[in-house]
């Protein structure tokens, strides 16, 4: 006689879903709020916190459910937007989550939040002092449930490719020195779903489409002619279209796979997205005059470099608009001993052997970049003359402590004719970057 065991019943996640949803100062952040209150319904808590006045160590408060609303000031040592993270937003979560009668909770984000950063702090902060709670992290709570971007059509591009810092915009206070294209690229790409308000354009709105379709190829977009347009049943349908495998607040590392989700490849509408990839490392000081091809006509680029002036370091680059960040992203496996091999993410490993060269082990270059008005062939070009030569190859190989002489412009962290530039991805670069000069 067989005995056929029982089915193991599935695991269910009691933890409170969370909504996130963000959107740049401006319309967009309008949108936010709006959004917020399409999804306010029975069981659901939305929280706002306004950091206008952060600065001065002050934050205003305000929790909503369907029936009720409150508000509170709160007066913080040190006024600063990790402080507000640690001392109430993650508390505020482990204590709404206990409540039986919260279901969802929505988080209406001031543009000073970063979803990216309050999505690594559920899962890596830990929250002490909650009354009858044991103390961890407010993952052990709460769970991301989606990540939702408002995006003003008429000038999110214009926004995307631009220079202007917050700070320049009257958006944030003097000492933020993020780019207001960091942040619109950085909500996008991290989006689980999008609501576009339409531009009025119908070419735009193509173009725009594209665009968005290779950031967040996996993010359901939804359409109207603003914000307003949007109510509780689209909000919800929105949520329901997002795919199970979706991000939904999820950290990606250096080494993660840079095109998630098979976005598109071709060109449409001018804008096109492509993989940059070589096998030998970049001479430095060539790659530095190389980048300028970054500046102009892209919307976005990010990956891993090797340099051959620094054959132990994984170099990270992330561009946005009109600025860019090199940094840090740990070493190579090849430079690893067999004990750092083996703690290293096994993915990541998988990866490197199916590409492993028996000379310089997992080294490589793999770039990839968005383009709404420029010639992918140019920066090719640009990027492969910036390339070691055969004979500079063969000192990489065998002279190494020759190579290490050659001029470096990145070897400090960069700092370029950069000295009055921003430096861009304080926030959002991968965990454990150390911070580049702005280029």
């Amino acid at each position: 006689m067989v005995v056929v065991p029982d089915p193991v019943p599935p695991v269910t996640d009691r933890r409170t879903p969370v909504v996130l949803v963000a959107g740049l100062p401006g319309p967009a952040a309008a949108g936010v709020d709006h959004v917020a209150a399409a999804l306010l319904g029975d069981g659901t808590v939305v929280v706002r916190h306004e950091l206008s006045e952060l600065r001065e160590g002050i934050v205003r408060r305000t929790v909503r459910t369907a029936t009720h609303t409150s508000s509170a000031v709160l007066e913080l040592a040190h006024g600063c937007v990790s402080c507000t993270l640690r001392a109430d937003l993650l508390p505020l979560l482990c204590t709404l989550a206990a409540r039986d009668s919260v279901r969802r909770i929505v988080l209406a984000l001031d543009p000073a939040f970063e979803a990216e950063a309050i999505c690594q702090a559920i899962e890596d902060v830990v929250v002490s002092g909650v009354v009858g709670r044991v103390d961890g992290p407010a993952g052990r709570d709460v769970r991301v449930e989606a990540v939702v971007t408002c995006v003003d059509g008429q000038e999110w591009l214009t926004d995307a490719t631009g220079e202007d810092t917050l700070a320049e915009r009257g958006l944030a206070t003097a000492d933020d020195d993020r780019t207001v294209a960091q942040v619109a690229v950085g909500q996008v790409d991290f989006a689980d779903a999008l609501v576009v308000a339409t531009p009025a354009d119908p070419l735009e709105r193509e173009r725009l489409g594209a665009v968005l379709s290779r950031l967040a190829p996996e993010a359901p977009v939804g359409w109207f002619d603003d914000f307003t347009a949007l109510g509780a049943a689209e909000a919800e349908s929105l949520l329901a279209r997002i795919p199970a495998h979706a991000r939904r607040g999820r950290i990606f590392d250096a080494h993660a796979p840079l095109l998630r989700g098979q976005p598109p490849l071709g060109s449409e509408c001018g804008v096109t997205l492509f993989e940059f990839a070589a096998s030998r490392p970049f001479h430095p000081a060539r790659l530095h005059d190389a980048l300028d091809v970054l500046f102009e006509g892209v919307i976005t680029a990010r990956g891993r470099l090797w340099l051959a002036t620094q054959p132990d370091e994984v170099v990270w680059l992330e561009s946005a608009g009109g600025g860019l960040r090199v940094g840090s992203a740990g070493r190579w496996l090849a430079a690893m001993d067999a004990e750092e091999i083996e703690a290293a993410d096994p993915d990541r490993r998988a990866l490197a052997a199916l590409r492993w060269d028996d000379t310089f082990g997992d080294r490589d270059i793999s770039l990839v970049i968005l383009a709404h008005d420029a010639d992918p062939g140019e920066i090719r070009r640009a990027l492969h003359w910036a390339l070691v030569e055969d004979d500079e190859l063969r000192l990489v190989e065998r002279a190494p402590e020759r190579v290490a002489l050659w001029e470096d412009p990145f070897g400090e962290w960069h700092a370029d004719p950069c000295e009055d530039a921003p430096d861009l991805f304080d926030e959002v670069a991968p965990p454990n970057h150390q911070r580049g000069e702005g280029k």
